[in-house]
């Protein structure tokens, strides 16, 4: 029988099962009086939202879920003067946990509500060793910004998550170009990633000259050798689908099989999240984990969060005197998985079933793929993982074309249409390294869509 699931704003009557519930859900965790957080959480909703010891508030609401009229669960969102929401906290009933869905409803509810604020962000704290609650927000998309160990209770790490919002406009610029990410070939892109690298990085990194860039290319000459010892360098670039270069990544691997990442420059979002995306894949034969020195902005940031990169080090003046620079690691571990960057149409495609065939070029990364491999899908601000089914090659778009059916690759979209487009982003050096065919299924049963 289907649950039927509402939700409410919180009233006076309330008041004992907020208590409650607050008490039970929350010792476990926290230290403190839960019952007077919640009286107090519930009085200044009641007063019209204003907290009147909330320095940085400027409304609170609490939502009451109920399930036949009995409540079965309550969100406390907490609106902040920086255009930010909190959510302090959700908790579900114990009756109503797992597979009810009134967390997932909860949410949904609150996130509708904080971006009819027109707010840029929701986030929350939730207690590491609460492992329901961190898979869940997990699973909704919320990224891990950071870990605090016994910051509410001894021996209890609180994590910061937050969630992004983006507008459709937003959404539609970030997607508006395709960018590939492969290996260096020094004739053909030497001269340009020269250029891009001494026009920005100076800016952060003293030292960085012409015999900076010599030193970087003379490692890279040497790879071939994969000794330590003689400093070798593997050197990947991002190009954008009018062929224009738009990143450089250049990797060092280290004694102890880590791997240095200097530079990490993509000059815009866009590149610099499909530089982070796929890097990992590319390195991941050269050893156990990567670590980037730079000055990120913001967007740089939330990038490497998405892509489950951690923030290690802060090293004030290491490279430059004005700035900061910060050391971020990628550990690869046995539950590394490949990301895939697919732009948010297709995405929605995929996960409505419409689309099941995805289709790319023969780099590197993309060859090592393996029948019955999880991938996670990633767009600018959701992820799913997917499962691939099969993988079919083939010597050219019209072959791969003629044998697989459009609507399944690009709904809507004809062959010839089709044609078109792919041979516009993958130009004929990229089409001879082979078209490789990807079905592909969403793993909606394990829940993985987020």
């Amino acid at each position: 029988m289907t649950t039927i699931i509402s939700v409410r704003e919180a009233i006076r009557e309330d008041a004992s099962f907020v208590e409650q519930i607050m008490e039970e859900a929350l010792q476990s965790y926290y230290e403190g009086d839960h019952c007077a957080h919640a009286r107090r959480i519930l009085s200044a909703h009641l007063q019209g939202g204003v907290d009147p010891v909330g320095h940085f508030s400027v409304t609170q609401k609490i939502f009451i879920a109920t399930c036949g009229n009995k409540p079965a669960g309550m969100i406390n969102v907490v609106g902040k003067k920086q255009g930010t929401f909190k959510i302090s906290p959700l908790i579900v009933a114990q009756t109503y946990r797992g597979g009810h869905g009134v967390g997932s409803y909860l949410l949904g509810y609150a996130e509708q509500y904080a971006q009819s604020h027109r707010v840029r962000q929701i986030y929350c704290t939730v207690a590491e060793q609460n492992i329901r609650a961190h898979q869940f927000f997990l699973r909704k998309g919320y990224i891990v910004a950071g870990r605090s160990h016994s910051h509410y209770k001894p021996g209890v790490t609180e994590t910061m998550m937050y969630k992004l919002f983006f507008s459709d406009d937003v959404l539609s610029y970030l997607d508006q170009s395709s960018i590939s990410v492969f290996p260096f070939n020094e004739a053909v892109h030497g001269a340009a990633a020269h250029d891009l690298m001494l026009g920005l990085l100076p800016r952060h990194f003293r030292g960085v000259d012409e015999n900076w860039v010599a030193a970087l290319y003379a490692g890279y000459r040497r790879r071939f050798f994969k000794d330590v010892n003689v400093k070798y360098k593997l050197i990947y670039v991002a190009i954008q689908d009018n062929q224009q270069m738009v990143g450089v990544i250049g990797a060092t691997p280290k004694k102890g099989q880590p791997i240095k990442i200097v530079p990490l420059l993509g000059v815009t979002p866009q590149a610099f999240a499909a530089l982070v995306a796929d890097i990992p894949q590319h390195l991941r034969e050269y050893g156990h984990k990567l670590y980037t020195h730079l000055v990120p902005s913001v967007e740089e940031v939330m990038v490497l969060q998405r892509f489950g990169w951690s923030l290690d080090c802060m090293l004030p003046a290491a490279y430059h005197d004005q700035f900061v620079t910060q050391q971020w690691s990628y550990t690869y571990g046995a539950a590394h998985m490949r990301n895939m960057r697919v732009k948010n149409k297709f995405f929605q495609y995929i996960r409505q079933g419409a689309k099941d065939l995805e289709v790319r070029v023969g780099y590197d990364n993309i060859r090592r793929i393996q029948p019955n491999e999880e991938i996670r899908l990633a767009t600018h601000d959701k992820s799913m993982i997917v499962r691939v089914k099969a993988i079919r090659r083939y010597q050219t778009f019209v072959e791969a074309l003629g044998a697989e059916p459009a609507a399944r690759i690009a709904p809507g979209c004809s062959t010839e249409e089709l044609l078109s487009l792919l041979q516009r982003l993958y130009p004929p050096p990229k089409e001879q390294l082979g078209i490789y065919v990807l079905e592909i299924e969403p793993l909606i049963g394990d829940k993985r869509i987020t």
